[in-house]
């Protein structure tokens, strides 16, 4: 959710003159695409993309009480968190127990993935001792157990502008009607809210992924045809509210929390802000930015005193568009000039190095949080792996899986995790498991190889994922053994879920033990 704004009430000029701004940085996109384009054609760019690739994280988090209960302190927390110096990596989140790290960038490299789990054990230890100053304790989960309806009011909202704007532009929207929460699993829940703050039972890690942009269209293809196994492998929010509803209930909670639609008579239509998406990209990611001024009114009219080939507010609108794989335009600071002491940036058609340089990133949204920070790096293994290999493959997957199924596909992997079934490729009906087993993992191997990443750290982490399938127990199913075990006690499984998460073993590890 992110930038912070200054406004939180919002008048009909202010749209409009946003939206003049985001015309005008739309069509400074649309250059940049043609212009880049331009270039791959000619061949002048791929050595200098290839190089350029990256990666890095968000990691959504939950501060609990010695109870297990969620704790309103992410306020406190950040005061005492700015004497240590990751205090610029930690942002808050929806509700007042909800807060949100943020990795450095990595250059990938043989050992990148022994160095993101390096920078989220920093920034986790850090944390934590924070969170102990202040008498609780943190936890990486996609849905925390614990939480009741009770705990999701205005009255807990963390004190920014965005999200009191956020929620009174949802419900405008939404004219006034309530938000239902109606969700079918093993069991079934049916809520009301008027408010958006059923967004906060939804905890992600996020992935950013810089691509080359000569195939950030088959990168984004393979994102959401990959989507399926990601989510099955690592469901890990199987209750809300004390209903055991699917293996990754975050899904349908995060798409009806913010169930707003698209201009005027679809605003309750099938084009949704948080979703799947309407298909796959045909010829460039910037089709998907072209979509957001389509199809979606603009949420937070903040008009920036910034140039337009900073892209203020077209990122601002962007991030109001939640699709499970969204696509990202990003760029690296211009370096200051002796005698520029105005920062002005360089012209972009100088060609000298202190420009911008602009690159397109993909945030694979769809993993939780958790459960440990090994399980949160196997995760990511996976995914890099994977989507590489695949979006590298000389035959187009997405012309072998229609966006329908794959869209399907999804859903049914979020609903039934590890024991469910999709329609792969070649057409046939296969096992989750047997799919991750023996198609993905070593397609995964393939693309952790063609980064170049090393031998050792691709068998370490992808180990984890293989032994996680092989025995089935991801956070979503060792939650439900627990239950099954123990009967419905929240709390109790909360506090078993932190301890386990603390001894740092992979899920896979962990045992049906009562704490």
């Amino acid at each position: 959710m992110g930038q912070e704004i200054t406004h939180s009430h919002f008048k009909k000029t202010d749209f409009d003159r946003y939206r003049n701004k985001l015309d005008a940085e739309l069509e400074w996109v649309k250059k940049w695409f043609d212009k880049s384009s331009q270039e791959q054609s000619e061949g002048s760019s791929n050595q200098a993309e290839q190089s350029q690739l990256s990666v890095g994280f968000e990691m959504e988090f939950c501060l609990v009480d010695q109870n297990g209960e969620p704790a309103n302190l992410n306020e406190v927390f950040l005061q005492h968190l700015k004497k240590t110096p990751i205090a610029s990596q930690v942002s808050l989140e929806l509700a007042q127990f909800n807060l949100e790290l943020n990795s450095l960038v990595f250059n990938i490299n043989g050992r990148v993935l022994s160095e993101l789990e390096d920078e989220l054990e920093r920034l986790w230890s850090t944390c934590y001792d924070v969170a102990k100053e202040i008498n609780c304790t943190l936890l990486m989960v996609g849905t925390l157990p614990s939480l009741r309806e009770e705990h999701l009011t205005l009255d807990n909202m963390s004190p920014m502008k965005r999200y009191k704007a956020l929620n009174e532009q949802v419900l405008r929207s939404r004219k006034g009607r309530a938000i239902e929460l109606d969700i079918q699993g093993s069991e079934t829940l049916k809520s009301s809210h008027q408010d958006v703050m059923l967004e906060s039972a939804a905890t992600s890690f996020q992935l950013h992924f810089q691509m080359p942009f000569s195939r950030s269209v088959r990168y984004y293809n393979a994102a959401i045809i990959l989507s399926a196994p990601m989510v099955a492998v690592s469901a890990n929010s199987p209750f809300l509210f004390a209903k055991a509803l699917w293996c990754e209930t975050r899904i349908p909670v995060f798409e009806q929390a913010v169930s707003v639609g698209g201009f005027d008579g679809a605003i309750f239509g099938p084009i949704k802000r948080v979703s799947f998406g309407s298909g796959y990209a045909q010829n460039s990611l910037l089709e998907c930015f072209q979509e957001n001024n389509e199809h979606y009114p603009i949420l937070l009219p903040e008009v920036f005193a910034s140039k337009v080939e900073q892209l203020a507010h077209l990122n601002l609108h962007n991030g109001t568009v939640w699709r499970w794989n969204r696509p990202l335009i990003g760029y690296t600071q211009p370096v200051q000039q002796p005698g520029n002491e105005s920062g002005d940036d360089v012209h972009p058609n100088s060609g000298c190095k202190h420009e911008r340089e602009y690159h397109v990133r993909l945030e694979h949204r769809v993993i939780p949080a958790g459960p440990t920070i090994v399980d949160s790096i196997a995760n990511a293994a996976f995914f890099y792996g994977a989507v590489t290999a695949m979006a590298n493959q000389y035959e187009m997957p997405e012309k072998q899986l229609a966006f329908v199924q794959a869209k399907e596909n999804f859903y049914l992997s979020a609903k039934h995790g590890l024991k469910g079934k999709v329609i792969w490729l070649s057409g046939q009906s296969i096992p989750l498991k047997a799919l991750i087993l023996d198609y993905i993992l070593p397609m995964a191997k393939d693309g952790l190889n063609q980064l170049g990443v090393a031998r050792q750290d691709i068998d370490y982490y992808l180990g984890i994922i293989e032994q996680r399938t092989k025995n089935g127990q991801n956070g979503a199913s060792w939650q439900r053994r627990y239950i099954e075990k123990y009967g419905k006690d929240m709390q109790a499984l909360t506090l078993a879920y932190e301890k386990n998460q603390q001894s740092g073993r992979p899920v896979h590890e962990w045992d049906i033990v009562k704490m």
